[in-house]
């Protein structure tokens, strides 16, 4: 399984296997969850012709999606393997203007490039574009992201199409190309925001380790600005 920025998973040697990871890729979803197991949607599809990942490991595509992943492989269907996770309603990312930080951590999270803002400014989830990943529920230090359900009943590829589907590909494969053309721009816009409260002192080096301490002492004191916004002391 290869980890690299990009697409792997979508280029090895022409013929049937190249063939048969096209055929899956375009079967599953597209949220780019990691659910699976694997890096994103792709890297599954090449598991699976390859014979390393069972069919029945992504739940945003549910029982529909392990059946067309069936159809395609020749395989029994299976029911989904509960430990990735099960089939539910699709939801959509929204972040609290109340409590984000600016920290930009869910930016570089974001698969699809859904979440647009700016260092120290807050930051807001482009809901068309949202695929209900909760990959950016983890790194945001303030948890200020909150999951609304979308399709109401609706789950599986019942709450999703193959239209919506295609625009997430579209915007993994440009988010993964310009993160290769500025890998660390998130750290570095963080870095900037943590100095602005907390710079080193002039006779400090400035190294590695003198920047993360004054991005964890910033992160903290927003924590702790944010603390006190939603639990104001009384007077």
């Amino acid at each position: 399984m290869s980890t690299a920025p990009g697409l792997p998973a979508l280029n090895p040697a022409p013929g049937p296997l190249r063939d048969l990871v096209l055929r899956l890729d375009a079967a599953l979803p597209q949220t780019q969850c990691t659910r699976c197991g694997y890096p994103d949607c792709a890297s599954y599809a090449r598991a699976i012709a390859e014979g390393t990942a069972a069919i029945n490991q992504c739940p945003p595509g549910g029982a529909e999606g392990v059946a067309r992943l069936a159809a395609l492989t020749g395989q029994a269907v299976l029911p989904l393997n509960p430990d990735h996770g099960s089939e539910a309603p699709r939801t959509v990312a929204f972040i609290d203007e109340n409590w984000c930080i600016g920290c930009t951590l869910c930016l570089k999270a974001c698969p699809t490039d859904a979440i647009v803002g700016a260092h120290k400014r807050m930051h807001t989830v482009i809901e068309a574009e949202c695929t209900g990943c909760e990959l950016c529920l983890p790194v945001c230090p303030v948890d200020c992201i909150e999951l609304e359900n979308a399709s109401g009943s609706a789950t599986g590829w019942s709450a999703w199409s193959m239209p919506q589907a295609d625009q997430a590909r579209r915007r993994y494969q440009a988010h993964q190309s310009r993160l290769q053309k500025t890998p660390n721009a998130p750290e570095e816009a963080l870095d900037a925001w943590a100095a602005l409260d907390h710079a080193p002192s002039e006779s400090a080096a400035a190294t590695p380790q003198t920047a993360a301490s004054a991005r964890s002492a910033a992160i903290a004191a927003a924590l702790e600005r944010a603390r006190q916004r939603r639990h104001p002391t009384p007077p």
